[in-house]
């Protein structure tokens, strides 16, 4: 039994092992209709939970077909469903799902119930997502810069906005996978110190850099995310826009990358906000195929986790 819960505690060797075979998986479904099954069939007879405390599109759609066409079954569940940590311990769930279901998959708000779930849980769990991090879209993100321009091994990625969760999990991912980054938003936004340290203690240069025409000089990928989450107050909105409004990525600020730089975004994204409309849609674009991925990103990690 494996459990996926983040970037920093998979062996780089596993991690590159997943994204081998998740390229493998997508070439394997190339032409094939969306409700056909995979050649192979790992998941056949496993069911899995998939638990949503906080809403999602992507990762909900991607987990669940991605089991499905794996020949597996899904249980989705919210956390209303559930009252997780609530109604019944968390510790307690997690021993009484292992009674059920083959594999769990979490999308929650606070770090602490994942790591519970997690501890007591005799099934594997993935960190579908936290408030702290988001390992699954990393694993999808590096898959589709090295399916566009090759090893990300030593390349420069430049973050542009809020140190949020998914930033967080690039910067355990640039520690395992060899990349350097560059962070470049506001002070009051900075990600966490002790990510920053991390990635630096593998050998990895991390810089931050609050011009951002500056910080994307020579960048072979430009990232960024929203400005505000779906809980923000209106007031916070307003703060959070004045204070990133100069890290917008446009037209001018992917200029001054590489000509061959890539974009990404995890969407869904606010046009005309963090990112333009003619970025998104421009020829940096990989943003589609990012999305894509996900699903087959995620095909991996379940295998990975479950041994087939």
């Amino acid at each position: 039994m494996q459990h996926f819960l983040d970037i920093h505690h998979t062996d780089p060797a596993d991690l590159r092992t997943m994204i081998d075979e998740a390229r493998r998986i997508k070439a394997g479904r190339e032409g094939l209709p969306k409700v056909a099954p995979d050649a192979e069939l790992p998941l056949q007879n496993h069911m899995v939970a998939l638990i949503f405390d906080k809403p999602s599109t992507r990762t909900r759609v991607s987990f669940d077909v991605g089991v499905r066409q794996m020949g597996g079954q899904t249980m989705v569940l919210s956390g209303t469903d559930m009252q997780l940590g609530h109604g019944e311990s968390i510790a307690d769930t997690a021993r009484v799902l292992s009674r059920y279901v083959d594999m769990i998959m979490i999308r929650t708000f606070e770090e602490q119930t994942l790591l519970e779930l997690a501890e007591y849980a005799t099934i594997p769990v993935i960190n579908g997502l936290t408030n702290r991090t988001h390992p699954c879209q990393i694993m999808a993100d590096v898959m589709t810069f090295e399916e566009h321009r090759g090893p990300i091994k030593g390349k420069k990625v430049v973050w542009c906005g809020d140190g949020n969760n998914v930033c967080a999990s690039f910067l355990h991912a640039a520690g395992q996978f060899g990349f350097d980054m560059v962070f470049t938003g506001p002070e009051q936004l900075d990600p966490e110190r002790e990510f920053i340290e991390l990635a630096r203690s593998k050998g990895v240069r991390v810089t931050i850099e609050r011009d951002a025409h500056t910080a994307v000089q020579g960048a072979d990928l430009v990232i960024a995310d929203t400005w505000v989450s779906m809980h923000d107050s209106q007031t916070t909105r307003g703060r959070r826009h004045n204070l990133l409004r100069s890290y917008q990525v446009n037209d001018d600020l992917m200029a001054r990358a590489n000509p061959d730089a890539l974009f990404m975004h995890c969407l869904p994204a606010h046009r005309d906000e963090e990112v333009t409309s003619a970025v998104m849609d421009g020829p940096h674009s990989v943003i589609f195929d990012e999305a894509e991925n996900r699903l087959h990103a995620q095909k991996a990690i379940m295998r990975w986790c479950l041994q087939t």
